[in-house]
């Protein structure tokens, strides 16, 4: 079975993905240094932009500049038409109900402060409790201490097990009647662990508690339905999902927006302003105060309409295969450890090599023009909990391919050789 579209789908017979000819959609992945050609193995952290989104933003900034919902000129009226037309665009890709339960942001972490301040912080008592798993990234972990803080409520967490699975066995003991909300990430950026969002959610539910997903590194690789789901909200960033940097999205239902109070004050989300005070706008506007990136959101609806544009079950199985291969090439490696054997994941191999920092690894394969990421990935519990100060990381999209995965090793191949391995 598949996880793919926010629940199991059967899986079916595709046909090889042409790897190749989307890479031509990206101007970047044809550069080279010192004759080797760039492999780009970090796709986690950020994912490279194809072609139509750079001309899209060079489009709107050389034809179509202006600010929006306010003027009532041509250029004006223009830009404010693009700019709600990708909201509509990001409805229909999460298939939520409603164009006004998305909210634009700056990435992943702003939506999540967003619904720490407005939704959770107003909710929280002393006692209260905030339910997180041992996987979150930072940016889902520290806004919950702040308002955890502030409220003298507490963070409790999901444990994982050895190969980077969360270990659901607790999770009807951790859900009490003091839990206010669930936060739990989609896909793991560190491990790659695809978790089970739609069974946290239920059981959650089942008890009438939220649910917050943070979906960054899901969204780039699989079809997510937010309806399927039943989260009540779910966030990811444009420069992960092959769109610009500086914008991102939070899906909220439609209830919960609505009684949330703003987040920020300014202009555009109000309704009436004195002196004696300021009734708002109700949302999305009421949390998109001040000129928003106009040209981020309508560079990420080129970038949600080039992934709509793909045959999805044929990247879906492009991507199996290339984590199947990586795993076992980097595997073969004398002295290389995986970090994170979750049996359902998604394209991302961590791994440790043993005796040698991950921060040299990286320095020398980035001689051989392999781009990884190395570090604690933003995950220092991930790491605490596996016992090891930092992994290697080579994370994948679809217009990687095996020859990268070969290009990978034989520069691994290079580590170890400068290591005496």
């Amino acid at each position: 079975m598949s996880t793919t579209i926010g629940v199991s789908v059967p899986r079916r017979h595709t046909m090889a993905f042409d790897a190749e000819r989307v890479r031509a959609d990206f101007p970047i992945l044809a550069q080279a240094r010192n004759g080797q050609p760039l492999a780009y193995l970090d796709n986690a952290a950020t994912t490279q932009k194809p072609r139509r989104v750079l001309e899209t933003l060079q489009q709107y900034y050389a034809e179509e500049n202006a600010n929006i919902h306010r003027g009532v000129y041509r250029l004006s009226a223009a830009a404010t038409l693009a700019y709600e037309r990708v909201r509509a665009t990001v409805q229909r890709f999460l298939n939520a109900r409603d164009p006004h339960e998305i909210i634009f942001v700056r990435g992943t972490t702003e939506a999540i402060n967003l619904v720490a301040q407005s939704f959770g912080r107003p909710r929280l008592e002393a006692g209260d409790e905030i339910l997180l798993s041992t996987m979150e990234h930072h940016s889902n972990i520290v806004p919950w201490q702040l308002v955890a803080e502030a409220a003298g409520a507490r963070v409790r967490v999901i444990p994982m097990t050895d190969t980077g699975e969360l270990d659901l066995g607790t999770l009807d003991e951790l859900l009490t009647v003091r839990t206010r909300l669930v936060g739990v990430v989609h896909v793991s950026n560190s491990l790659g662990s695809v978790n089970p969002v739609a069974e946290i959610v239920r059981r959650a539910h089942e008890r009438g508690i939220p649910v917050l997903v943070d979906g960054a590194q899901a969204v780039p690789h699989f079809r997510v339905d937010v309806r399927a789901l039943d989260c009540d909200f779910y966030a990811f960033s444009g420069h992960k999902t092959f769109g610009p940097t500086g914008i991102g999205v939070l899906y909220g239902k439609a209830s919960h927006l609505q009684a949330m109070p703003p987040y920020q004050g300014g202009g555009e989300m109000i309704d009436r302003v004195t002196f004696e005070g300021t009734t708002f706008a109700p949302p999305p506007a009421r949390f998109e105060a001040g000129t928003p990136n106009i040209a981020g959101v309508i560079g990420l609806g080129a970038a949600l309409d080039y992934l709509h544009d793909l045959p999805w079950d044929e990247v879906e199985a492009h991507e199996r295969d290339l984590l199947r291969y990586a795993t076992s090439r980097v595997e073969s490696v004398p002295g290389v450890r995986v970090v994170g054997t979750a049996s359902e994941k998604a394209a991302v191999v961590s791994f440790i090599l043993e005796g040698v920092h991950a921060h040299d690894v990286g320095t020398i394969l980035d001689q051989y023009e392999v781009a990884v990421r190395t570090g604690h990935h933003c995950t220092q519990p991930v790491m605490d909990r596996l016992g090891v100060p930092a992994t290697t990381r080579a994370s994948f999209a679809f217009y990687n391919t095996r020859r990268d995965v070969d290009r990978l090793v034989d520069a691994l191949g290079e580590v170890c050789k400068v290591f005496g391995r």
